[in-house]
């Protein structure tokens, strides 16, 4: 298993710099240069659960890395536009991604964060359609924050057991993508209500 393999070597890099190496690690997972957030959190949680460092500080800086890396993407996307994002990312991706904001809206940025692949680039639309800078804060911490949350618990009370680490990681994906579509369905019919309310 990938993440249990590289526990043991993480843990030296982030016992030796610490708290630098999870805010730097969650900003490149968050921006042009993905950097599995599994990689990072785990780890940190697994570290915390031996007393080395603050459980809730690492949390709060992952969760600031995220931020700041989105935030990288955002501010390229707005102020460079689609000629210069399809540099880094290929036309369907991008297209894959910005029918995927079209279709859930601002709160995209919040579910995005939990879903593999779409958490490092989902950014890229909310930037290109110029949103709402304080929506699109706002809804990125919070699904960071969920995101960042689950994995250092993983890592705080599974990080000594492979087969319990490998369990759980994989129901932890399947259960992220099963709130998700809850989240959107709800979101949907709150829109079309506030929509018919005001017509």
């Amino acid at each position: 298993m990938v993440i249990y393999q590289f526990l043991t070597s993480f843990i030296q890099i982030v016992g030796t710099i610490s708290y630098l190496a999870i805010f730097l690690l969650m900003f490149l997972e968050s921006s042009f240069f993905p950097f599995p957030s599994e990689l990072v959190m785990i780890p940190a949680g697994y570290l915390a659960s031996l007393g080395q460092i603050n459980i809730f500080l690492a949390i709060f800086l992952g969760v600031m890395g995220s931020l700041l890396g989105a935030w990288l993407n955002y501010f390229l996307a707005a102020k460079f536009g689609r000629k210069f994002i399809l540099k880094f990312i290929s036309t369907k991706r991008l297209e894959s991604l910005e029918r995927f904001f079209e279709k859930h809206g601002p709160i995209s940025t919040f579910s995005g964060r939990l879903i593999p692949v779409v958490r490092q680039y989902i950014s890229l639309p909310a930037g290109l359609a110029k949103m709402s800078p304080l929506k699109f804060t706002l809804y990125t911490t919070l699904g960071a924050t969920v995101w960042v949350t689950l994995l250092a618990s993983l890592g705080y009370f599974l990080g000594q057991n492979k087969t319990l680490l490998h369990q759980y990681s994989q129901n932890l994906t399947i259960s992220i993508l099963i709130i998700i579509g809850i989240i959107s369905i709800v979101y949907f019919f709150w829109k079309r209500k506030i929509k018919s309310r005001t017509k």
